[in-house]
């Protein structure tokens, strides 16, 4: 099954957002969505710090595309489902 990464924090709002900012893509492709607590992990902590969220095109650690940072780019987010995952049925 297709993945996305989203690499967090607990308790951001930008983070919250872009979870919920997914939720439309959720109801036109099948994917699973990770979410990772860079706090949980001090190398993700080091390169990724603060710079959160971050929405990756695979799963963890799976070396994936960085699809958008901060703010769901859905245009970008929708071109990499598309390339990458089936359709749910209408």
């Amino acid at each position: 099954m297709t993945a996305l990464t989203l690499y967090g924090r607990h308790r951001c709002r930008l983070c919250d957002d872009m979870k919920a900012a997914l939720a439309p893509l959720r109801r036109e492709f099948d994917f699973t969505l990770h979410e990772v607590d860079v706090e949980a992990d001090p190398m993700l902590e080091s390169r990724i710090g603060e710079r959160v969220p971050l929405l990756v095109g695979g799963a963890p650690g799976a070396g994936g595309e960085a699809l958008c940072r901060y703010f769901l780019d859905a245009v970008a987010v929708r071109v990499w489902l598309a390339a990458h995952c089936r359709d749910l049925p209408h």
